[in-house]
C-alpha cells in the first residue's frame, strides 16, 4: 500500500511503506536525545507508524506526535545480551508486524547485528556480518581496521596496563586524547566521560591510576585545532556496499567543546570526503546506515578517521537530498523494497541543537577557533528540538533540561577542564 508523499526541493516524491513501522531502539540511560526524535519525525511524516523505546512516559521521544506509542523500557547497556534479545522480541511481539530497527547507540548496533537470525523473525535491519559492528564500534578495532585498509587515522596506543600507560607517557607529545575503547564496557567501567584531552604526562598518570588493572581506553596522538577542521559523513548503504544517500558536512561547534556531539553544523560538499567513505564501506562490506567522525589535518592534507557509528547519527537530520531524503528515509525505503529517490544534498543548510549550542558558542568565541569552510550564510535551517508541527518534545527536554541537563553539561565541561589541568605538587 502506498503513503503520504513527502516531496523535496524539487518536487521528487518520497513514498514510504506505512504498513511497516518504525522502532527507535536505544539501551542506556539518556532521555535528551534528538536523534531518536528526529528519526521519529523524519518516518513519522510520510505515515509511517513510529514506535520507540524510553526511559519513562515523559522524554521527548516519548510525547512526539508522531509517536504511535512508546515502550518504557529501562536499560543500562549492561545487561546479558540474551535478556536484551528477549525484551526486543517482546516489544516486536506487541507491535504485531515486521518493524524497521533503527539504533541510536553503538550497543543497540551491535546487539543486533550479533543477533540477526533471532531479530529477524520481528523485524527488518540491514544484514552484515555479524561480527563487524563491534569491530567498528571498538577505537582499537576501527583502528586496526583503517590501518588494513590504507585509511587514514591518529597516532594511537592501546595500554593493556598501568605500566604500559607509564611507558606511553614518557614518549608521548602532549597534549593527547583519551577515549573509551569498546562499546559496551564504556557502560560498564568507563574510563573517561567521553572524548577528553589530557595535557601532560602527570594528569595522565594521575587519571590511569582509576582505570585498573586492564585499561579501558585508547590514547590518541591530538590533531591541534588551530590545523585541523573537523568533517561528517552521514549515509546509507545497501546490502552490497553501495551508497543509495551519501552526505558530508563541516562541525562548526561540538559540546565539550572540539570533542563532544555536534552543536552546529553545515552540509558542505566534499566529493574527497565522500570517496574516501564510499571506497572504504566496500572494502569492509558493511550495509546500514552510518555516522563517520573526521578530523582534516592541514599539516599534511589528510582526513583522518576518529570515530565510526555503525548507525544513526544524532545530527543525521542535518542532511537531506533535493527529493528529501535522509538516511533513516533511505534505509526504511531500501528495506521495504522502495526505490530511493536520487538528489543533490541540500548544500549550505544548518543544524542546531538548541541545548548546547550557546555554552559551546561562548566557548568557541573564547577560543578564536573558526571553520573556513563553513558558508557565510544558511540556506536553510534545522532545529533538533523546536518543530511547529511537533511542539511537545521542545518542551519536555526544556523541562527535563533545566537542573539535570544543565548538570550534566557542567559535568562533562568539568572533565574536559580537568583532563587539561596540570597538576600540581
Amino acid at each position: 500500500m502506498g503513503g503520504p508523499v513527502a516531496r523535496g526541493t524539487r518536487g521528487a516524491p518520497v513514498q514510504a511503506d506505512r504498513d511497516v513501522p518504525g522502532l527507535v531502539v536505544k539501551l542506556g540511560d539518556y532521555p535528551l536525545h534528538h536523534g531518536g526524535v528526529g528519526a521519529i519525525r523524519s518516518l513519522g511524516r510520510l505515515g509511517v507508524p513510529m514506535y520507540a523505546i524510553t526511559e519513562d512516559r515523559y522524554t521527548p521521544a516519548a510525547v512526539s506526535r508522531y509517536l504511535r506509542r512508546a515502550f518504557v523500557w529501562p536499560t543500562t547497556g549492561t545487561e546479558k545480551p540474551e535478556w536484551l534479545v528477549d525484551g526486543l522480541l517482546r516489544i516486536g511481539r506487541r507491535i504485531g508486524r515486521p518493524a524497521v530497527l533503527i539504533p541510536t547507540d553503538e550497543e543497540a548496533a551491535v546487539l543486533i547485528a550479533e543477533h540477526q537470525e533471532e531479530l529477524a523473525t520481528r523485524f527488518l535491519f540491514p544484514r552484515v556480518d555479524g561480527k563487524l559492528p563491534r569491530r567498528l564500534a571498538s577505537k582499537q578495532g576501527l583502528h586496526e581496521l583503517c590501518v588494513e585498509h590504507g585509511i587514514a587515522s591518529p597516532v594511537s596506543s592501546f595500554p593493556q596496563s598501568y605500566e604500559e600507560v607509564e611507558r606511553f607517557a614518557e614518549r608521548a607529545r602532549f597534549p593527547v586524547v583519551a577515549k573509551n575503547r569498546e562499546a559496551f564496557e564504556r557502560r560498564r567501567r568507563p574510563a573517561v566521560n567521553g572524548t577528553t584531552r589530557i595535557a601532560d604526562r602527570e594528569c595522565l598518570l594521575r587519571l590511569a591510576r582509576g582505570w585498573g588493572e586492564r585499561p579501558g581506553v585508547i590514547l590518541q596522538e591530538y590533531l591541534p585545532r588551530e590545523d585541523a577542521e573537523d568533517w561528517i559523513v552521514h549515509a546509507y548503504f545497501d546490502a552490497d556496499s553501495t551508497p543509495l544517500a551519501m552526505f558530508t558536512g563541516v562541525k562548526v561547534r561540538s559540546w565539550p567543546p572540539h570533542a563532544g556531539m555536534t552543536a552546529n553544523a553545515y552540509v558542505v560538499d566534499n566529493p574527497e570526503l565522500a570517496d574516501i567513505a564510499a571506497r572504504f564501506i566496500k572494502q569492509i562490506g558493511f550495509a546500514g546506515v552510518i555516522d563517520l567522525d573526521l578530523r582534516f589535518d592541514r599539516r599534511d592534507g589528510r582526513y583522518k578517521l576518529l570515530d565510526f557509528n555503525p548507525r544513526m547519527g544524532a545530527q543525521f537530520r542535518l542532511f537531506e537530498n533535493e527529493a528529501g531524503v535522509d538516511v533513516v528515509r533511505a534505509m526504511h525505503l531500501d528495506l521495504t523494497g522502495r526505490a530511493v529517490p536520487e538528489g543533490e544534498q541540500l548544500a549550505g543548510r544548518r543544524y542546531i541543537v538548541e541545548n548546547i549550542d550557546l555554552p559551546a558558542l561562548l566557548a568557541y568565541r573564547r577560543s578564536g577557533y573558526t571553520t573556513p569552510h563553513a558558508p557565510a550564510r544558511a540556506s536553510g535551517t534545522e532545529l533538533a528540538w523546536l518543530a511547529g508541527d511537533d511542539p511537545l518534545p521542545f518542551l519536555t527536554m526544556l523541562a527535563r533540561f533545566v537542573r539535570p541537563g544543565a548538570k550534566h553539561l557542567y559535568q562533562m565541561w568539568r572533565t574536559n577542564r580537568l583532563g587539561n589541568a596540570h597538576v600540581r605538587p
